[in-house]
């Protein structure tokens, strides 16, 4: 019989100034997409609750995930990152496929994660994937960057819904992994 944990999980969205954060929450969250750009300003939180099948330990997570939505602005990266990576247990962080930049500054911002909070699941998101006819960077770039962050990739549009559900669900199954240890073998 499978057997239900019942898991908080505060997972951060990171990455810099309108790669799309909010919108990939929003999407994700209430299923609505807003063109009009407006800054974060300090982190907003959200909560969705998902349920995440581990079959290899006969459990099902029924996830009470914390979204953090981080201002993208490097500066405040370094001012407040005791604050706000306190505690995360997984990292969605994003880049914008229309500005090579974004890409690049993954690592710092990971870096940043995992100096408060230490190793934890990353999955990229390659943002804006409705604007691949303006890419700034390609597939090999990718896979080179999430091979260097130790990560898995996808490319999502919170513009279509593009994977978003998905890279929320894959991240949710990446945090409960961690807070579920696998069956023993011959259990």
């Amino acid at each position: 019989m499978t057997d239900v944990r019942n898991l908080k999980s505060k997972v951060c969205l990171v990455g810099d100034i309108a790669v799309g954060k909010t919108s990939l929450i929003d999407r994700y969250v209430v299923n609505s997409f807003d063109d009009r750009y407006l800054t974060t300003l300090g982190t907003k939180v959200t909560k969705k609750v998902l349920d995440v099948p581990l079959p290899d330990a006969d459990v099902v997570a029924h996830m009470d995930m914390t979204i953090w939505d981080i201002m993208g602005q490097q500066g405040f990266r370094q001012l407040l990152q005791d604050a706000y990576f306190f505690g995360v247990r997984g990292v969605l962080a994003v880049a914008d496929i229309t500005r090579r930049i974004t890409l690049d500054d993954l690592a710092g911002w990971i870096e940043s994660v995992e100096h408060v909070a230490g190793k934890v699941p990353v999955l990229i998101a390659i943002n804006k994937a409705d604007l691949v006819g303006d890419a700034e960077f390609g597939a090999a770039e990718i896979e080179r960057t999430a091979a260097s962050l130790h990560s898995e990739y996808l490319m999502t549009s919170a513009k279509t819904g593009e994977n978003v559900e998905e890279a929320f669900r894959r991240l949710g199954e990446l945090v409960a992994r961690r807070q579920v240890p696998a069956a023993p073998v011959g259990s």
